[in-house]
């Protein structure tokens, strides 16, 4: 009787233990995803920073391009608005959609404003134009590696969540699936500079 009391204890022990290390490694992952995702808030803030003073410095060249710098700066207000929400989470699937389509909407403005830029070389030779644009393509090349990064985060975190047995300890938890971020593609504006 007092070997199964002791056999009982070490099993409670082990059990005790193995969800300590899962809940830890859990947590860990979590939070790598986290970080990814912080970092590609840094990455579009400074887009959605640099977009007004691009398009102030177009202006005076395209004063018949109204609609479009109109709808680079209202695709860019509303990604900015879904950024500075305060359900801005990985964790929330519906927002993670909302936001990676107001993005890629903003891509997609950008890759036009591009494309009319390359349609006035007088533009095209402004040497601030040329420097905001060099900027734009770097800013978008730092938002790729961000977003590869967090979603190969998200993936590990996601898969370390679902296997067994570690998702007896992440349903116990409340560990939530995280969602990658996928928006259409910024080659858009790299084939248009």
């Amino acid at each position: 009787m007092k070997m199964f009391v002791w056999l009982f204890i070490a099993v409670v022990i082990l059990i005790v233990v193995f969800g300590m290390s899962v809940f830890n490694k859990l947590v860990r992952a979590r939070n790598q995803a986290q970080n990814g995702f912080a970092q590609i808030d840094v990455q579009l803030k400074r887009r959605h920073d640099l977009i007004p003073n691009l398009v102030e410095t177009a202006k005076r060249y395209l004063t018949h391009e109204e609609e479009t710098l109109t709808r680079v700066i209202g695709a860019r207000n509303h990604a900015q608005s879904l950024q500075d929400s305060t359900k801005h989470q990985p964790d929330s699937l519906e927002h993670m959609a909302l936001f990676a389509k107001a993005e890629g909407m903003l891509s997609k403005a950008l890759g036009q404003f591009s494309a009319v830029v390359e349609a006035y070389p007088e533009l095209k030779a402004d040497s601030m134009i040329t420097e905001l644009m060099d900027e734009l393509t770097n800013t978008e090349n730092r938002i790729g590696f961000a977003r590869q990064h967090y979603n190969d985060s998200v993936m590990f975190y996601n898969n370390d969540r679902e296997v067994f047995p570690n998702n007896l300890v992440s349903t116990t938890f409340g560990f939530r699936r995280l969602s990658p971020l996928v928006f259409e593609d910024s080659r858009v504006i790299a084939r248009a500079t």
